[in-house]
């Protein structure tokens, strides 16, 4: 015996609770990009791994979302919204195929 007192059950179930809070895994966002007009909106995106990516296209053509790096490629129909889980960290650059003059970044950080 050590001559320590137990602790008292409250105790333990609040010091087990404060533990599982720091390491409970941090939530995943959505972040909204509006297309219209030819234009993204935001254009400039910071985000996590595990984030999703809501591309909301509200022009009457396609579009897409290309990394110029080739890392993903997303077809936007028309009056459509299309969803991207990112899942690789990194800065990538991005147009639309069939419109190039439409441009945006994203900066996803790991989680």
């Amino acid at each position: 015996m050590t001559g320590r007192a137990p602790l008292p059950l409250g105790r333990a179930i609040a010091g087990a609770a404060l533990v599982a809070l720091c390491v409970a895994p941090a939530r995943s966002e959505t972040i909204r990009v509006e297309i219209a007009k030819l234009v993204f909106t935001p254009a400039q995106i910071s985000a996590h791994v595990g984030d999703t990516i809501e591309w909301v296209n509200s022009d009457v053509v396609a579009h897409t979302a290309t990394a110029k790096s080739k890392d993903f490629d997303v077809m936007i129909a028309p009056n459509k919204t299309t969803r991207q889980v990112l899942s690789k960290p990194g800065a990538f650059d991005f147009f639309c195929r069939f419109h190039p003059n439409m441009t945006g970044h994203i900066e996803v950080a790991a989680k």
